[in-house]
C-alpha cells in the first residue's frame, strides 16, 4: 500500500468510545483552566502583584492550558479516568494553601466569605465561559487533527465510520455549537430592524473567507494527493463548505421565524430528518450510494454525506442559537448564575434521557448522517462543558475574594454588591485592571484570531504529514512534534495579540 492509502486506512472503519469516557474527558479543560487561575492567584498572594512578564505568562498558559491535553489524548490516555481526579487534587491543594495564608492574615469567618460571595455582582457585559468554550473547542480540534495521524492517539477517539461517539465526532458538532452561540442574530438586536435582503446580503458577504478556505482545501488536497477520509464528507465536500451553507440557511430561517422560537425549528428539522432517514431509502443512500455498492458517480453520490448531513447540522445550529439567546440574558450576580447552572443541569438531564430514547427507538449516534441522536448528544455535551466552565469561573471568583486585588485574565470581573457590609467588604478588581491583563492571556489571544488559528493549524497539519511518517512515529518523538506544533500556533496568536493585530476585514 502507498503512504496515502496507509494513512487513509489508519483513520477509517473506527467505532468510537463510550459516552462515559467522552463525558469524563470534558472535565479536563475546565480543570486546567481552574489550575491556571489558582496558580495566578497564588503568585499574586506571594509577590503582592500579578504576573506581568509576557514570556512567563505565555509559558504558564501553554504548560497548564494546552500541554496536559496533549498528554491526555496520547500517552496518558490509558489512565484517562484518573486524570480529572489527579488535576482536581492538585487544584484543591493550591486552593488550600491560598485559603490558609489568607485566613492567617485576616480573621473574616468563612461563613462571612460565603455570604459575600453569594452577594457578589459580576460584570454583565462579558461572559468568559462563552469565550473559553469557543477557544478550547478550537484548541482541542487543532490538537486532534494532527494527533490522529500518530499511533499514540487512541483510535477510539478518532471520527467514527458510521455509528459511534468518538471525541473528534463531538468536536465537529461543538464547532457548529460554538459558532451559533455568538452568531449575529444572537449578538445584534439591530438584525430585527434591518431589511431581510440587506441582512442576508451581509451574512453572505461574511462567509466568503470560509468559501475561500473550502475551495483552497479542496484544491490542495487533490493536487498534493493528500490522504482523506472520503466517507466523512464526500469526494469534493469539506467542513468549511458545511459551515458556509449552515450559516446561510440559518440566517434565512432566523429572518423568517422569531429568534426565540429557534428551538422549535431545530426540533422540527431534526425529527423530520430522522423520520425521513428511517421511513425512506435516504439512510441507505447516504451509507451505500444510489446503487447500494458505495458508488461515487455523479456529484450527489460523490458528496452525499456532506450534502445530506446539512439538515442535521442546521438543526444543531438552530438549537445552539436558542442556547446563545438564553445565555446572554442579563445575569449580573453569583446567585443568578447559580440558578442558571441549575437550569442547565436540568436541561442536560432531559437531553440525555431523550438521547437514550432516540438511540433505542431510532438510530445510534451518527456524525456521518448528523441524525437526531447526534444532535442531542452534541447539545447535551456542549452544555455540560459550558456548565463546567461557568462553575470554574465561579470558583475563581470565590478565590479572588479571598485575595484582595488578585486578577485572573479571561475570568469574570467582580462588581461588589452595595449590600455587602463595609466591615467585611472584599476589595473588587476594577474592570480596567482586568482589561489590562488581557494582553498576556493566551485564551484572549486565540479568541481574537480564531479563524486564523484554525487555518494555521490545518496548514501545519498538512505540512507535518507531508514531511513526517506519522504512522510509525515513537512516543517521545510524537510528543515533541505535537508540542512544537501547538506552541508555534499559540505563539503566532500571542504575538499578533501583543501587537494588537486582528486579521479580520470582512
Amino acid at each position: 500500500m502507498s503512504q496515502k492509502h496507509l494513512k487513509e486506512a489508519f483513520i477509517s472503519n473506527l467505532n468510537g468510545t463510550s459516552l462515559l469516557e467522552v463525558s469524563l474527558s470534558l472535565s479536563l479543560a475546565p480543570l486546567c483552566l481552574l489550575c491556571r487561575g489558582l496558580l495566578l492567584i497564588l503568585y499574586h498572594l506571594h509577590y503582592g502583584k500579578p504576573l506581568s512578564s509576557r514570556k512567563h505568562s505565555l509559558l504558564l498558559d501553554f504548560l497548564v492550558l494546552v500541554s496536559p491535553l496533549l498528554f491526555c489524548c496520547t500517552v496518558l490516555s490509558p489512565i484517562l479516568f484518573f486524570m480529572p481526579t489527579i488535576i482536581a487534587a492538585f487544584c484543591a491543594g493550591i486552593f488550600s494553601k491560598i485559603y490558609r495564608q489568607r485566613k492567617h492574615g485576616t480573621r473574616v469567618p468563612f461563613r462571612q466569605i460565603v455570604k459575600d460571595f453569594w452577594e457578589t455582582y459580576l460584570d454583565p457585559e462579558y461572559i468568559p465561559a462563552i469565550t473559553v468554550f469557543r477557544v478550547y473547542v478550537n484548541v482541542l480540534t487543532s490538537i486532534s487533527i494532527l494527533a490522529v495521524d500518530f499511533p499514540q492517539y487512541p483510535r477510539r477517539y478518532a471520527k467514527t465510520e458510521t455509528y459511534g461517539t468518538g471525541v473528534m465526532d463531538l468536536g465537529v458538532g461543538a464547532f457548529i455549537f460554538g459558532n451559533a452561540l455568538v452568531c449575529p442574530e444572537v449578538r445584534q438586536k439591530s438584525c430585527e430592524t434591518q431589511p431581510m435582503f440587506s441582512h442576508l446580503a451581509r451574512q453572505f458577504f461574511s462567509v466568503w473567507p470560509l468559501i475561500f478556505l473550502g475551495v483552497g482545501r479542496l484544491l490542495s488536497v487533490k493536487s498534493l494527493e493528500y490522504h482523506e477520509h472520503t466517507s466523512e464528507y464526500g469526494v469534493h465536500w469539506n467542513f468549511f463548505f458545511t459551515l458556509v451553507f449552515v450559516r446561510l440557511a440559518a440566517s434565512l430561517l432566523l429572518a423568517i421565524f422569531p429568534k426565540n422560537k429557534s428551538w422549535i425549528v431545530a426540533i422540527n428539522l431534526a425529527v423530520l430528518y430522522q423520520l425521513t432517514l428511517n421511513a425512506t431509502s435516504l439512510k441507505m443512500f447516504i451509507l451505500h450510494g444510489s446503487n447500494g455498492r458505495d458508488t461515487r458517480a455523479g456529484f450527489l453520490n460523490a458528496n452525499r454525506e456532506g450534502l445530506l448531513s446539512l439538515f442535521g447540522y442546521l438543526a444543531l445550529y438552530m438549537a445552539s442559537v436558542q442556547v446563545g439567546l438564553c445565555l446572554l440574558k442579563c445575569r449580573n450576580s453569583v446567585r443568578g448564575w447559580t440558578e442558571a447552572v441549575c437550569f442547565l443541569l436540568l436541561t442536560i438531564l432531559v437531553l440525555f434521557i431523550c438521547l437514550h430514547v432516540s438511540q433505542a427507538c431510532a438510530d445510534p449516534v451518527s456524525r456521518r448522517m448528523a441524525n437526531l441522536s447526534y444532535c442531542l448528544w452534541v447539545v447535551a455535551h456542549c452544555l455540560t462543558l459550558f456548565v463546567f466552565f461557568v462553575v470554574t469561573d465561579l470558583m475563581l471568583v470565590f478565590t479572588k475574594l479571598l485575595v484582595k486585588g488578585s486578577s485572573v485574565p479571561c475570568c469574570w470581573n467582580i462588581v461588589n454588591s452595595p449590600n455587602i457590609s463595609k466591615k467585611h467588604k472584599t476589595e473588587a478588581v476594577p474592570i480596567g485592571r482586568e482589561g489590562k491583563l488581557s494582553h498576556m492571556c493566551l485564551i484572549m489571544a486565540i479568541n481574537r484570531n480564531q479563524l486564523l488559528f484554525f487555518l494555521l493549524a490545518n496548514v501545519m497539519t498538512g505540512t507535518v504529514n507531508i514531511l513526517i511518517d506519522t504512522i510509525h512515529s515513537k512516543g517521545a518523538f510524537t510528543l515533541c512534534i505535537l508540542h512544537l506544533y501547538m506552541f508555534f500556533n499559540c505563539l503566532v496568536m500571542y504575538i499578533l495579540h501583543a501587537k494588537n493585530i486582528v486579521l479580520k476585514f470582512w
